[in-house]
């Protein structure tokens, strides 16, 4: 009876939902990617954005302070870590949590939920997830290139890999 129990107890742990934060690490990807404006513009895909690429009631002749660009990032990005947390039903290591977080941040969270990735991920399929991270490289129905730097950096760190150089 007791190595049931302790078998059980394990099992729980191994499968409860992680609750992880991103890391200045991961920060740092969405910060170089996302680029800070502090007056609102329309990105890529036609959406009014300021700051480091935050959306939410956004509209033509917004201006922020830098502090509040720090601000909304932190804020913003919560949203994403939950979704992560939400969605990913496996263990992850803080550098592919970041990279999923940033990928999503990106993507939004329903590009994550419908996912091949996040099935791949769950189903582990893990050789699967980085090749799947990488299809995501179109804005408006075009491939761009700074899409296509951003999923090789996110892979990269992903994969605990250096990022910065790319």
């Amino acid at each position: 009876m007791q190595l049931f129990h302790f078998i059980s107890e394990h099992l729980t742990q191994a499968t409860k939902k992680s609750n992880m934060n991103i890391s200045k690490e991961g920060l740092a990807l969405i910060k170089k990617f996302e680029g800070c404006k502090l007056e609102a513009y329309k990105c890529a895909a036609g959406v009014w954005t300021i700051g480091y690429g935050s959306t939410k009631d956004v509209k033509e002749g917004d201006t922020i302070t830098q502090k509040e660009a720090e601000e909304l990032l932190i804020k913003d990005v919560e949203v994403f870590e939950k979704a992560v947390n939400d969605a990913v039903e496996r263990s992850l290591v803080q550098c592919q949590f970041d990279a999923l977080v940033s990928w999503t941040f990106n993507l939004g969270v329903s590009s994550l939920n419908s996912s091949t990735m996040l099935k791949k991920l769950n189903n582990q399929e893990y050789d699967e997830v980085v090749p799947q991270m990488k299809r995501w490289n179109k804005a408006g129905g075009k491939v761009l290139q700074g899409l296509i730097r951003r999923r090789e950096a996110e892979a990269l760190l992903y994969e605990g890999k250096e990022w910065h150089e790319v």
